[in-house]
């Protein structure tokens, strides 16, 4: 956003949560950043600092509040930064790539090189790449010594600081206490088997909305939808000294009040934190600028303020359930997947009948036939396959931050995936907002459309927001199919026959 000091000190000065990790504010007089809703005393413009990101404050010498706690703050919006290519490396960053990777494989990713990535990095947020990840780590420290009761040696291979003694220099360094001055009381060790986390959003969220989407496309075994909350296992893999290990366990995620999500996860997932939180951020589009998106989508569907685009867990998932997905009902397309992950997935320890989605090497190497016996056409199997040896070999890379154009354009490179496909990937895995498959049944009813060229040019008056305007559609096709209620097309006078809607939105 543009830092205009006389604007950013009128929402520090009102407290408008729809700053909320927009900005922070250096104050000179006590050498301390907050976010602008923080609720001390309000401090005197003369002695205000405003910084896009918190690792430019900590450089300029601010250390953070330990009231309002930079740390929770939502996340800067894709679409708000200056330069695309900048925010995307920022966006990798967060999900934690600088922890096992160089600058040189990052600027890579982003397709371009890493001395032009260093100069958009800097010219976008006044930092280094290097500032923003070490900034990330301690932040995630700080937010985990203050949260938890884990032992600060667990926090701080959790972090990414590689060792306790790190931990120690760096918090000495730059917020000058000891990780020990963040303990509320006595703390040692901890024998829990888990540990709760808030996720802070900015409102509006419509959890109902939200839950419903995925409760819709729940696979048995992989995830579960039940009593307002969504539960989910996890496996991530991650380079150790003594080779890759792989961290395992469920999660759970509860609304636990307005601009506050409640993350429950085991310890055995401590030590890969960032990537499970960046997750959860990216599957529930917690850094949504939901009031840019609201004040441009007004009018287009009654009583759908809140509704986010639901992201992935991995792009590959997301990729194998679209392909899957393709001209059959939900229902159908949720029987393939469970006696997919139920024959290819991992089981999960400790958890009878619950399994992990399998991983790009593992179908990369199935033979068609193996796809073929769950009830898909050979072509599906044959895309699902290349997509997995894709991924698996690196030529596909369906994540936040990725460029869009170029893994699109590889996704519709296979045979068997077409537009629709590429735009609902883009839309979910790459959490690109413009994204919009306009040859999707359901939306070209909605908007009175009998081309697919023709809902293209149609929705370009909801750019760079239309993948919020398919997902509000979609919503409102969904609610009329379960109701006695019709949608009216866009501009169209006929009314659309609900009853076959629910067949056709997207698995």
């Amino acid at each position: 956003m543009n830092l205009a000091p006389d604007i950013c000190y009128q929402a520090l000065a009102s407290r408008d949560r729809r700053f909320d990790g927009q900005f922070v504010v250096g104050v000179t007089s006590t050498g301390i950043y907050c976010r602008p809703i923080c609720r001390v005393r309000c401090p005197k413009p003369d002695h205000c600092r405003f910084f896009s990101h918190p690792a430019a404050a900590e450089q300029a010498g601010f250390r953070p509040c330990l009231r309002c706690r930079p740390e929770l703050a939502p996340g800067l919006a894709m679409m708000d930064a200056r330069d695309q290519l900048a925010q995307a490396a920022m966006v990798m960053i967060d999900n934690g790539f600088l922890d096992h990777d160089g600058s040189d494989a990052l600027a890579r990713r982003i397709g371009i090189s890493e001395r032009h990535l260093r100069r958009l990095f800097r010219a976008t947020f006044g930092v280094t790449m290097f500032d923003v990840a070490r900034t990330r780590r301690l932040l995630l420290a700080k937010r985990l010594l203050t949260d938890t009761s884990l032992p600060v040696s667990e926090i701080a291979l959790a972090a990414g600081f590689g060792s306790q003694r790190r931990l120690n220099a760096l918090f000495q360094t730059h917020y000058r206490m000891s990780p020990g001055r963040l303990r509320r009381g006595e703390r040692g060790g901890t024998a829990d088997s888990s540990i709760t986390l808030a996720m802070v959003y900015q409102p509006p969220l419509d959890w109902t909305a939200m839950l419903d989407f995925l409760a819709l496309r729940q696979v048995e075994g992989l995830e579960q939808v039940e009593a307002g909350c969504w539960q989910r296992s996890l496996m991530i893999e991650r380079d150790s000294a003594s080779g890759r290990t792989r961290h395992s366990g469920w999660i759970s995620v509860a609304h636990m009040a307005p601009g506050q999500l409640a993350l429950t996860l085991p310890v055995t997932l401590v030590p890969v934190m960032g990537e499970v939180l960046n997750m959860v951020r990216h599957l529930f589009d917690l850094d949504a600028p939901m009031a840019l998106v609201e004040a441009h989508l007004k009018g287009l569907v009654p009583a759908s303020t809140g509704i986010r685009v639901p992201g992935a867990v991995t792009g590959f998932e997301m990729a194998v359930r679209a392909i899957v997905g393709q001209q059959i009902t939900t229902a159908r397309a949720r029987r393939v997947l469970t006696e997919l992950v139920a024959r290819l997935g991992e089981p999960l320890a400790g958890q009878p009948g619950r399994y992990v989605f399998p991983p790009p090497a593992v179908l990369a190497a199935q033979p068609p036939e193996a796809l073929i016996t769950l009830g898909l056409l050979r072509i599906r199997a044959e895309a699902i396959i290349a997509v997995a040896k894709a991924m698996d070999s690196g030529a596909l890379v369906l994540s936040p931050g990725a460029p869009v154009a170029e893994n699109m354009a590889g996704l519709q490179e296979i045979r068997g995936i077409g537009d629709w496909t590429a735009q609902y990937v883009a839309m979910r895995a790459l959490a690109w907002p413009d994204a919009f498959p306009a040859g999707d049944l359901v939306l070209k009813r909605a908007m009175g459309c009998r081309s697919d060229r023709e809902a293209a040019a149609r929705s370009a008056v909801w750019s760079p927001w239309r993948a919020y305007a398919a997902i509000r559609l979609w919503h409102a096709a969904s609610l009329a199919a379960h109701s006695n209620h019709v949608i009216l097309p866009l501009g169209a006078p006929e009314a659309i026959e609900p009853a076959s809607l629910s067949e056709e939105l997207p698995s």
